[in-house]
């Protein structure tokens, strides 16, 4: 699924229009990215949390020419599913497989 997918789906599982389920996804990217910025976790209860991480500085290897450069730190992040949500997913898994979950 890609965004234009993710917002039609969004706007009609909610019953409002795309761009309303287009401007909630800009605006939601838009705060994380800020977020992250200033070095804050952002946490969804059931979810997850988004991390920003740091990656240090680096030698890295042109695959084609083998040639060496240095790729410059930076920002990325890190998702931690919630255990709701993976046990969610796994259940889902689990109930197409046909199998039970016994505890």
């Amino acid at each position: 699924m890609n965004k234009a997918e993710l917002t039609k789906n969004l706007a009609n599982r909610m019953s409002v229009t795309q761009s309303q389920s287009q401007k909630f996804l800009d605006t939601f990217q838009e705060i994380l990215s800020e977020e992250l910025k200033k070095d804050n976790n952002l946490s969804l209860l059931g979810f997850g949390v988004f991390s920003p991480w740091k990656q240090t500085e680096r030698i890295g290897r042109n695959p084609r020419t083998g040639v060496e450069c240095v790729i410059k730190p930076r920002l990325s992040v890190k998702f931690k599913p919630a255990t709701r949500f993976l046990e969610t997913l796994n259940d889902e898994t689990k109930k197409k497989n046909g199998k039970v979950k016994t505890k």
